[in-house]
């Protein structure tokens, strides 16, 4: 096991299956000469070449498109948006073309191909670049969505939707490029897709979440530890499809549950879960499913204010605090 960034951990994910696969190529906005926006495939011009990482023009549409048209030749495209919000360009081809290709082929065309890059908010980008895109892309039958909250996860999901025969969303935390974890380094380890993971072990209550939010709430289940309250932390990984069962599981045991997500509450990724677990584990439910999420706002600039929207450990805490009936 190797401590490495989030970033570095894509980064190997990337130079592995472009070694492994030579049909793998990558293309984006200044993803060669300038080593991706966010250095995510720094050196990898260098060693694969310009045939197999191409920089485009300011054209998400159109790159997006080229995608699609490589993977219905064989070819297996990673599209790299250098961030989601400019990915709304592109969504005829995310969702008209890639999503529905196999199915209105009647399975002639398979559809190999990874639209990935960062999602979220970072630090003051405003309304129109703080835009959290799991539930819009979950919606969509045909794609794939993961969204892994570590380096470790972050290379072996990245590796897995490459390797996937289906079109999937990989949804990166702007914020995580710089955080580290252990990440092991061979190259034959791949996280399987649609298989969420315990990352903390507690009895009192369940908090379901995945990818920024996994640090929000590991963070919530400190500041709980040293009250007394022990919290399970599920992290889903893959938002679609959901590992439902891990869910049941937690919940099962916990008998409480807190839905942590990026993304504002009307229609969101947590409604999903709640509505998973009140039809499904209803019983073993000793209090209403709570959730943590971001104000029904558009994300504002001012510091100040942005903070207030966005979920975090103390909303987290308050939430598990409310299902236990512990609330000051």
């Amino acid at each position: 096991m190797t401590v490495m960034t989030y970033r570095d951990a894509l980064n190997h994910a990337l130079r592995e299956e472009l070694t492994r696969d030579e049909s793998v190529f990558l293309m984006g906005e200044e993803v060669a000469e300038y080593n991706g926006a966010y250095k995510v495939s720094r050196g990898l011009l260098d060693e694969f070449g310009p045939k197999r990482i191409v920089d485009t023009p300011i054209t998400e549409l159109g790159f997006a498109g080229v995608g699609v048209g490589a993977a219905m030749a064989g070819l297996r495209p990673i599209i790299e948006f250098m961030t989601w919000n400019f990915a709304l360009l592109a969504l005829d081809q995310v969702v008209n073309a890639a999503a529905k290709m196999l199915y209105m082929s009647n399975g002639q065309y398979k559809m190999p191909m990874v639209f990935r890059g960062p999602n979220g908010a970072a630090l003051q980008l405003s309304a129109q670049h703080s835009q959290a895109w799991e539930s819009w892309l979950a919606h969509i039958p045909g794609l794939k969505v993961v969204a892994p909250g570590t380096p470790a996860d972050a290379k072996g999901l990245l590796k897995a939707a490459i390797r996937d025969d289906n079109p999937v969303v990989v949804l990166e935390g702007e914020m995580l490029y710089n955080t580290k974890g252990e990440v092991d380094e061979n190259p034959d380890i791949v996280i399987p897709l649609g298989k969420a993971e315990l990352k903390r072990e507690g009895q009192h209550c369940s908090i379901i979440t995945s990818g920024k939010m996994v640090l929000v709430a590991l963070q919530a289940a400190d500041q709980l530890a040293k009250q007394g309250v022990n919290v399970d932390v599920v992290d889903l990984r893959t938002i679609r499809p959901m590992d439902v069962e891990a869910i049941a599981t937690s919940v099962a045991k916990t008998n409480r549950a807190v839905v942590v997500e990026e993304g504002w509450e009307i229609c969101g990724i947590g409604a999903q879960v709640v509505d998973f677990i009140q039809r499904e584990c209803f019983d073993d439910l000793d209090a209403p499913v709570v959730r943590v999420h971001q104000a029904d706002v558009p994300m504002p600039y001012a510091k100040n204010l942005e903070k207030l929207a966005k979920p975090d450990a103390a909303k987290t805490v308050a939430a598990v605090k409310r299902v236990m009936y512990l609330e000051d």
